[in-house]
């Protein structure tokens, strides 16, 4: 699974992994072993090796870099074949660039770094359905950023005061409100009840001060029948946006996001969770990695992160991200 003469193609997947092989394990032997794993190989040899094309579907790992400033880390350069992945499936993607892989014994820690992916395979994915000249356009927002915040308390609120939440900051200025993360459907305010207030709030603010307005609604739920119920109800009420969380896995991603393009609806996602394997900057997968998998999911926004505030992130790496997407 080495082979630094091989020529990338245009149409293959490349992945840029941050290897730190186990002691007394070489860098070369450690990245051949990521590629191997993540494509074709197994734990041992096996005589059906030779039933397939395998020089053709073995992963090849075709560069290794020292990481600068480091002694024991080095990036791993390694090249899918385009037909190793099913078409439009990030489920499918995701099983062999961040599957077994991640717990491989020749490596004492593992990151996906960054992803290229070729034009002929994007293309097999639907990829957001409005852009932010259509959200400008159904918003009659333009030359300026838009102004939104999240809703506080994001738990305990009675439906009744989170609307008034909702009045109040859409009536002060911001363009939207949101639900946060984890709002679903608690005892203390069913998801329903969240729904209408909210969007009663939304159509008093946009009659009290003459703008469209908006509010993202969470519909993140048990299963995709309750998702699909909320979505639904939220777009009954007039809602141009919903919401999902991150959590829901990569399968219920891609299915919302097509109900989203098919009922004419922006579609934003929450990050929540990526930091259980984002952070670490040895170990897990790099955000920027997310954002292009999300884009080709077909999400309208996703959250980046910001400068300031509670949760970690310097300028360049926040700006990489918005570039990024």
């Amino acid at each position: 699974y080495w082979d630094p003469n091989y020529v990338v193609k245009e149409t293959d997947v490349l992945a840029l992994f941050r290897v730190t092989p186990q002691p007394g394990v070489d860098p070369v032997e450690a990245s051949a072993a990521v590629a191997g794993e993540s494509s074709t190989a197994t734990w041992t040899v096996v005589w059906t090796d030779l039933l397939t094309a395998c020089d053709l579907y073995r992963a090849k790992a075709y560069k290794v870099d020292a990481v600068p400033n480091t002694t024991d880390q080095y990036f791993a350069y390694i090249a899918y074949d385009i037909d190793l992945f099913e078409e439009g499936s990030i489920a499918n993607l995701t099983a062999s660039i961040i599957g077994n892989v991640f717990g491989f014994k020749a490596v004492k820690a593992l990151r996906l770094e960054d992803m290229r992916l070729p034009v002929a395979y994007l293309k097999t994915f639907q990829g957001p359905a409005t852009g932010i000249v259509v959200e400008r356009e159904r918003m009659d927002k333009f030359g300026r950023p838009f102004l939104g915040a999240t809703v506080k308390p994001k738990l305990g609120l009675s439906g009744k005061n989170y609307g008034r939440v909702v009045y109040e900051g859409l009536k002060g200025g911001l363009d939207f409100l949101k639900d946060d993360e984890n709002i679903n459907s608690q005892p203390f305010m069913r998801w329903k009840e969240r729904f209408l207030y909210s969007m009663e709030a939304v159509n008093r603010s946009i009659a009290a001060t003459g703008e469209v307005k908006g509010h993202y609604m969470n519909v993140t739920a048990a299963t995709m029948e309750d998702m699909y119920e909320r979505a639904e109800f939220a777009k009954q009420l007039g809602t141009v946006i919903i919401m999902i969380d991150l959590v829901i896995g990569y399968t219920a991603i891609q299915t919302m996001a097509i109900w989203a393009r098919r009922n004419d609806m922006i579609l934003h996602l929450h990050r929540a969770g990526n930091s259980t394997y984002s952070r670490q900057k040895i170990h897990g997968m790099n955000f920027r990695v997310i954002c292009k998998w999300m884009r080709m999911a077909g999400v309208d926004h996703i959250h980046a992160g910001t400068v300031v505030g509670k949760l970690e992130g310097d300028p360049l790496m926040i700006k990489g991200f918005y570039d990024t997407l």
